[in-house]
């Protein structure tokens, strides 16, 4: 069976972000590149999201950090918000987006969201990660999807 993708394309797992989480296929653009990392994080691929990580910019706990990131969340749902640039020649691009999240047990908590705007740069022909900027809640307008990935409109979610 051909899941869908954790990264919300629409697309196949298979076709989407596991053949750049397996080092088969790079990402392209950084958006693609966002989306393989959301991933990375719902799957569990700790070394992808230390080799996406600009080596300038890692910390030297981050194979711990991320493992235990990974152990403690569940992630939910990716809304891609905007993107600046980031295109196959481009050599710099930001993606904003919004990811949903909540604790795993036996941690209780409510659904939380991490709003972002990424840094991307091409390294030696590779996009890689370099920093976020942490935003304000999002709030989608009324109507519009939640972002929590319910389905629901937002007015009728967490709205």
């Amino acid at each position: 069976m051909n899941r869908p993708c954790p990264c919300h394309s629409g697309a196949p797992f298979a076709e989407c972000c596991e053949p750049r989480l397996s080092g088969l296929r790079p990402a392209e653009t950084a958006q693609a590149l966002m989306r393989s990392r959301y991933t990375a994080f719902c799957e569990g691929a700790i070394e992808y999201l230390v080799t996406t990580h600009h080596s300038t910019s890692r910390g030297t706990t981050e194979h711990t950090d991320i493992a235990r990131s990974i152990a403690a969340t569940d992630w939910l749902n990716l809304v891609i918000l905007d993107t600046q640039k980031g295109g196959l020649n481009d050599t710099k691009g930001t993606v904003t987006f919004a990811a949903a999240f909540r604790p795993k047990p036996p941690r209780t908590g409510d659904l939380g969201q991490m709003h972002e705007r990424s840094h991307f740069i091409r390294d030696a022909g590779a996009w890689v990660y370099t920093n976020g900027e942490q935003l304000g809640p999002y709030r989608p307008g009324r109507n519009d999807p939640c972002w929590c990935g319910s389905d629901r409109k937002a007015k009728r979610c967490h709205g």
